[in-house]
């Protein structure tokens, strides 16, 4: 059964990591938000959007790259912020291709650790900035956490047992790299 698994949380919490390497251990191609901006930011595509044209785009260009997946009958991985609303629809558009929705929520539990954590980093991705504390803290009041099940990761544990975790509870994955 095809998989679409969401890594989702507030930036600095581990959800681009914890993809990432959930994607090199399956095989599965991960789609990052951020990478997508990145590449449109500098052909002026996001500029003068209001808020709600440019979430619209955001999301609409990545269920484009999930539902492509699916339609070869493959599954994917989307390393990006979601609220319920759009993880009920990218549920419906896995089951719609018999496939099933697993979320992971990444959280960090010590705000200070959080904080330097984000500060700490730099992603590197070409024509995408760096965020601050400050837009942390929007995205929190944006995205007050998810009411459906998934699973949550906290950034206090490794990376790796946080991995395995994810691992096991998405389960029964089909490893595309022996098809």
């Amino acid at each position: 059964m095809e998989q679409v698994v969401v890594f989702t949380g507030l930036p600095g919490t581990g959800k681009s990591t914890l993809a990432e390497e959930v994607g090199r251990r399956l095989g599965v191609p991960v789609f990052a938000g951020d990478w997508l901006l990145g590449a449109l930011k500098p052909h002026g595509v996001l500029d003068g959007l209001s808020r709600p044209e440019f979430l619209a785009m955001y999301y609409g260009l990545l269920e484009t790259l999930v539902r492509r997946q699916l339609m070869l009958g493959q599954s994917a991985i989307v390393d990006c912020l979601v609220d319920d609303a759009t993880a009920d629809a990218w549920e419906r558009l896995a089951a719609e291709y018999g496939g099933r929705l697993r979320v992971i929520e990444c959280v960090c539990g010590d705000v200070d650790v959080h904080r330097q954590r984000l500060e700490g980093r730099r992603r590197g991705i070409p024509g995408w900035h760096e965020v601050g504390w400050d837009h942390v803290e929007r995205m929190r009041a944006e995205y007050p956490g998810l009411r459906r099940e998934c699973l949550r990761a906290d950034a206090m544990q490794p990376s790796e047992v946080n991995v395995v975790r994810v691992l096991r509870w998405i389960g029964g994955w089909k490893d595309q790299r022996r098809q």
